[in-house]
């Protein structure tokens, strides 16, 4: 990283209201998504306070929507892998069943 990029980020540095320095988040929402905010260093702790400020300024709306259509496509198709990978170890164990058994009956007669 250069040093002109760390000290802008230095200096950028914003402390929530715990007194800590905030942290760089990406939201994931739909009405957000991939909008980067800052916020308290212990979000999703019960000690953490209610810091927050965007950093990007709010996307044009054709945006929100071709982000959340590909965010929705790779869901599916991240879902269908997965089937397709459970199908595939369903298949491998029943051969390896089938294969057993063939040489268990095989060996018994």
């Amino acid at each position: 990283m250069e040093n002109s990029s760390i000290n802008s980020q230095i200096s950028d540095a914003q402390v929530c209201y715990c007194g800590q320095f905030s942290v760089i988040k990406t939201s994931w929402t739909e009405n957000n998504p991939s909008r980067r905010f800052r916020g308290c260093t212990f979000y999703g702790r019960p000690d953490a306070c209610d810091y927050f400020s965007w950093v990007d300024p709010p996307p044009h709306p054709r945006y929100k929507v071709v982000i959340n259509g590909l965010l929705r496509k790779a869901t599916n198709n991240g879902n269908g892998e997965m089937k397709m990978r459970r199908l595939v170890k369903m298949y491998k164990i029943a051969l390896g069943v089938v294969l057993v058994g063939a040489i268990i009956y095989k060996f018994v007669m």
